[in-house]
């Protein structure tokens, strides 16, 4: 039997799967990561806890399945994206903790970048907006505020990265600094046409590019892991950033084909092929996986608050006492009763852009219960992400390319069959969950399965995919778009100054 390895470096925990040759779960292993919060709008992380944790489930992931690391062909990563890590070169020590993606502190900088025209370049090149959700911002920071950190730099003793870049350093024992293009395409500083760091925007940054990792595509032999770490040296051969990994582990490898992830947030993504195609609908054109040196675009749009609704029915309101009950309680009324919940708890990310929203309830009555409110936060996470793909559909017709026929879906809230059938009614198209629902370790398995001989093409890996359930729209089209003009009121109402 033949191994793949998959290290799942997420926002709240450390995972690592093991999968065969035929893509099913074999072992996994999980350790909850811890949050800090120095003020209100900053989320950082220990970039020690990252690789002690990273590691540790890598171990007892390979315990777990009774193999040693000689049975891995390959390892691959998948990480948090934008995650912003600063080290040491010659004792590999962080300079800071880590600034995680969800960090505002950025914001500053990126209205003064605004403010002096800089949008037009910025989204010309990397195909963003200029957003404190991205890692350039949050590395001036660092640059900035942390003492030596800029004379350092400019001297080449500083290393920066992104999570995949630090674990890939830590597995490799510092030998190797690297990262992928779909990590890359997520600072704020790659070019995303030439596929290279940008010179004018490192400028513009005011950043060293002694600092930055060497790119490779997803799918390449990136170094090996230390003997002693796992036992035997495994080969470090896929990486890709969490989303564009599931993507990947989807199997959405041609243009038009679509996924959204259910997670504390919602992440959709499109495959548009070798085009580059550019939004006019508030979404970002970014870099897909790539396994070879052809660049891969994907449109992707971001919903801040998706699960992490229902926490907030759990721990806010009181309304539930685990994750879990959100579906009965929901389902003991038979519609929302008129409830609008816009969770802009953060703002609101794509296609509205308003950082400044807040969450509002709308629409009770004197009959309006706890399980109103619960159904209208579970149907709000299937409005935000059908605006989304309601963008995204406009921006592929546009373009001449035809509109979504399906949507593969993932992500913890993806189990939840009231708020999959509701996308489908919504989207008017079907939604199909797959059989193997890790589809971002699976994602980076892939990666690396296809870089060492594990799979002999994409064709394989688009055999891999099995669906577990397929939602069909039974919802009328003209009740749908009704639906959705409702939760648009809603959005001004959030959004209104």
């Amino acid at each position: 039997m033949t191994y793949l390895l998959a290290l799942d470096q997420g926002t709240s925990s450390s995972r690592s799967i093991v999968f065969d040759a035929q893509g099913r779960v074999v072992a996994s292993a999980q350790q909850e990561l811890p949050q800090i919060y120095p003020q209100p709008g900053w989320v950082e992380h220990d970039p020690q806890q990252i690789w002690r944790t990273q590691l540790a489930t890598a171990r007892e992931a390979l315990a777990r399945a009774a193999l040693s690391a000689r049975d891995v062909r390959a390892l691959g990563i998948t990480n948090q994206r934008e995650t912003t890590l600063l080290w040491h070169r010659r004792t590999g020590q962080p300079v800071h903790h880590a600034i995680v993606w969800q960090d505002r502190r950025g914001e500053p900088l990126c209205a003064q970048l605004r403010a002096q025209g800089a949008a037009a370049l910025v989204q010309r090149r990397t195909g963003l907006l200029i957003d404190a959700y991205f890692s350039a911002t949050k590395l001036r920071w660092l640059l900035d505020h942390v003492p030596g950190a800029r004379a350092q730099a400019e001297r080449g003793e500083l290393a920066f990265g992104t999570v995949d870049s630090w674990l890939v350093w830590q597995l490799t024992g510092g030998r190797v600094h690297a990262t992928d293009v779909s990590n890359a395409a997520r600072t704020m500083l790659f070019d995303v046409h030439r596929n290279r760091w940008d010179d004018e925007l490192l400028a513009l940054l005011d950043i060293p590019a002694a600092l930055l990792p060497e790119v490779r595509p997803s799918s390449a032999l990136y170094g090996e892991t230390e003997a002693d770490l796992l036992g035997h040296a495994v080969p470090i051969a896929g990486i890709a950033g969490d989303q564009q990994a599931a993507l990947f582990g989807q199997a959405c490898l041609a243009p038009g084909m679509a996924k959204n992830t259910y997670g504390t947030g919602c992440f959709m993504l499109m495959h548009t092929g070798e085009t580059a195609l550019p939004s006019n609908n508030g979404l970002i054109t970014t870099s897909a996986a790539q396994t070879s040196a052809t660049p891969e675009y994907a449109l992707e749009g971001s919903v801040f608050v998706a699960g992490a609704v229902v926490q907030w029915l759990r721990d806010g309101l009181h309304a539930i006492r685990c994750s879990s009950e959100v579906q009965a309680l929901a389902q003991s009324v038979p519609d929302a009763g008129g409830v609008m919940v816009v969770p802009a708890f953060t703002g609101l990310g794509a296609p509205y852009w308003k950082p400044d929203a807040r969450g509002t309830v709308t629409g009770l009555s004197r009959g309006s219960t706890l399980a109103h409110i619960a159904r209208a936060a579970l149907e709000s996470i299937a409005y935000q992400s059908a605006a989304l793909l309601q963008a995204m559909s406009r921006d592929a017709v546009a373009a001449g390319a035809p509109p979504l026929a399906e949507l593969r879906v993932d992500g913890g809230a993806a189990v939840n069959d009231l708020l999959m059938q509701f996308q489908a009614d919504l989207l008017s198209i079907p939604v199909l969950r797959p059989a193997v629902t890790e589809t971002t370790a699976l994602g980076a398995a892939c990666l690396a399965g296809l870089a060492t001989g594990v799979f002999a093409g994409r064709e394989a890996l688009a055999r891999l995919w099995r669906v577990e359930r397929r939602f069909l729209p039974t919802m009328p089209r003209a009740q749908a778009a009704e639906r959705m003009q409702a939760w648009e009121h809603a959005v001004r109402q959030a959004t209104a100054e």
